[in-house]
């Protein structure tokens, strides 16, 4: 057996991208967080780049020269700055020096004389477009666009005149833009009415349309060709549907992302099945016919962040399954041929003792069912069997079958795990995404209830020794089952959970709390319905042993959430164990803090279960 520490220190390489020269640079937590590490083959040793303390979010080779861009935030606090890398003199310059905004990397123009970024400089809620040379630095940045709402950019156009916009209303509901960079005029090209997606859009090798992924008209999302020739003159008072092309349905499941070379029109997208991730790979023969040839060898899971190489040859991606950690695959185009570049380390963990979830489906209290990954230990005994039921966050998002080291320690000990995707999570089309809205925000919570019952049934698990831990959302659901359904809990685990959806709303980032108010009902009109829900104020019904635990820094649900729920727990004589780190935002990210967390709340485990 193993301990924690070596399931925690299990290392993951990903978000690849080429050099000019055919190297590949990777993120690589090899020191504890993901640092940037380049490599010019498979299986050798990689270089680390830089060295930092914090957190690499990204690294993006330019298409020009020997030098790159990437983003650091501090202590988790997700205002992003941009550096210059210079690999060969290790020099690395601050781009965008502004370190109370948050910087949106929006790519390299295609002659790497500028790049393209969207940040809330000038007012905290609102994002606008800037463009910036590559020796520039901070104020010389030219704003190109003075935005509204939640911007991002997502590249330039082949002739690096225009740059796609995407604002998103909320989590399902986007539109997309493009904007003439030396003018500044701004085109809405994604007209409609209602909710409706349109995400991960890429421009066509002529840059007369963009090849994205839509629910247009749809329950399941899919791959279209929007016209822009056709889109352009709709206006705002028009409807995209006339401007929007087939290109590949996703059958009863999503197409969540697509990968376009604008040079070459070859291209890799992916359809999510169950949580499991298909790759499609082939170059456009015409507007909205793709000619495939073989795709990759990986393992089975999830894989994405796919890179071109200059030309298209090869691409890379990353891949991870729930007995594979996650590492850096180089694809030959043609042919398929796959070979893993990164040998990112399980710390002396075979990977045969690693477990594979089963899918799942349960029945709730409307006759739906509700899918999910159950695993079970190698070795249990009837009926003895305790279980963690681990929620996701978001709530729009999916648990998907990811490799996790903390999973992994907990089947180890003869814990079962299990992850249901109650309703409101995606990849099951858009209807089950919007069953948890507003009013019927505990309708998910009773999803859980129904979780238990399901357990309960299972020949494996003690119903006396159950376990409800999630983050962030998940965290809301933790404590939301604790008061709604006490009597079925031994413990809860509230990672960076909300606890009061009134001050949530009051003290998160003013730059999400519009798309965070669509989800959950808002402070105006909804006041009495969000006071009605909030877990603070229905403390009284806990019975099980709380872990709460916060990143001081969190700007998504302020450590306050934490604070508030231990300290009314407590008097209401809970056992509770409270831990917030000072240097962590939104999670724990940092490895020696993971380790302190974790095992603090394993202990508080075996304690109480």
């Amino acid at each position: 057996m193993y301990d924690l520490e070596r399931y925690l220190s299990v290392r993951s390489a990903y978000g690849a991208s080429f050099s000019p020269d055919g190297d590949v640079s990777v993120l690589l937590d090899a020191t504890g967080v993901p640092q940037v590490w380049t490599l010019d083959g498979p299986g050798v040793w990689p270089e680390q780049r830089t060295f930092y303390d914090e957190r690499v979010t990204f690294a993006s080779w330019s298409p020009e020269r020997r030098e790159l861009v990437f983003g650091m935030d501090e202590g988790g606090n997700e205002r992003a700055q941009l550096y210059r890398l210079d690999p060969a003199d290790g020099t690395v310059t601050d781009l965008t020096r502004s370190p109370e905004a948050k910087h949106r990397w929006g790519g390299w123009s295609h002659d790497g004389d500028r790049f393209a970024f969207a940040a809330n400089r000038r007012d905290e809620s609102v994002f606008d477009v800037y463009v910036q040379g590559r020796t520039e630095t901070g104020a010389e940045a030219t704003r190109v666009y003075e935005g509204e709402g939640w911007l991002s950019v997502g590249g330039w156009s082949p002739d690096d005149s225009r740059l796609v916009v995407s604002r998103a209303h909320w989590s399902f509901d986007q539109d997309l833009f493009v904007l003439d960079v030396e003018s500044g005029e701004l085109t809405h090209v994604t007209p409609h009415d209602g909710d409706v997606r349109f995400t991960s859009a890429s421009w066509g090798p002529d840059g007369e349309a963009l090849y994205l992924v839509t629910d247009y008209d749809a329950d399941t999302e899919y791959l279209a060709r929007l016209d822009l020739a056709t889109a352009t003159p709709l206006g705002a008072d028009g409807d995209v549907g006339a401007a929007l092309d087939v290109v590949r349905c996703g059958g009863d499941w999503n197409i969540d992302g697509v990968a376009l070379d604008d040079e070459t029109g070859r291209l890799v997208y992916s359809r999510n099945v169950e949580g499991y991730t298909e790759l499609t790979v082939g170059e456009l023969d015409g507007p909205t016919t793709i000619a495939e040839v073989p795709g990759p060898d990986l393992p089975g899971g999830v894989a994405g962040g796919v890179s071109f190489e200059d030309g298209a040859d090869r691409y890379a991606l990353s891949a991870s399954g729930r007995t594979d950690n996650t590492n850096v695959y180089v694809v030959e185009f043609a042919t398929g041929e796959t070979e893993r570049w990164t040998r990112a380390a399980t710390a002396g963990i075979p990977r045969e003792t690693f477990v594979a979830p089963d899918l799942v489906r349960y029945p709730t209290f409307d006759d739906r069912e509700v899918p999910g990954l159950f695993s079970l230990p190698r070795e249990w005994t009837p009926g003895e069997t305790p279980v963690v039921v681990d929620v996701h966050g978001g709530p729009e998002s999916q648990r998907r079958p990811s490799f996790a080291g903390l999973t992994q320690y907990f089947l180890s000990r003869g814990y079962a795990v299990f992850e249901p995707n109650v309703r409101g999570s995606t990849g099951y089309g858009k209807a089950y995404t919007h069953l948890d809205d507003v009013e019927n925000r505990m309708d998910a919570v009773a999803d859980l209830e129904a979780a238990v019952e399901w357990l309960t049934a299972h020949g494996a698990i003690d119903p006396d020794r159950v376990v409800a831990m999630g983050g962030s959302y998940g965290g809301f659901m933790v404590l939301a089952a604790l008061t709604e359904y006490p009597d079925l809990w031994a413990a809860g685990v509230d990672v960076v959970g909300i606890a009061n959806f009134v001050t949530f709303l009051e003290n998160t980032g003013s730059w999400r709390r519009q798309l965070r108010e669509a989800e959950y009902g808002s402070l105006e009109a909804d006041r009495e319905f969000l006071e009605s829900i909030s877990p603070i104020n229905h403390v009284e019904a806990i019975e099980a042993p709380l872990f709460v635990l916060h990143g001081a820094n969190d700007p998504r649900v302020p450590v306050g959430e934490a604070e508030q729920v231990a300290e009314k727990a407590r008097e209401q004589g809970v056992p509770v164990e409270q831990l917030i780190f000072e240097d962590e935002g939104h999670g724990i990210s940092k490895l020696e803090n993971r380790i302190e967390a974790y095992t603090a709340v394993v202990d508080f485990l075996d304690d109480h279960v």
